[in-house]
């Protein structure tokens, strides 16, 4: 039986994927915040 926090059975696999979620939630943030600073001026210009 498992308890929570061993890494004894943690493969590649679960880092490859690991790595992938945390892509697919920090290119789109990356993104949307490259915008943003994109168009800050335009919200200021006279």
């Amino acid at each position: 039986m498992s308890t929570l926090g061993t890494t004894g059975n943690r493969t590649p696999v679960y880092y490859v994927l690991l790595v992938l979620a945390w892509l697919w939630v920090v290119v789109p943030f990356g993104y949307g915040l490259y915008q943003l600073v994109v168009k800050i001026p335009a919200l200021f210009a006279g």
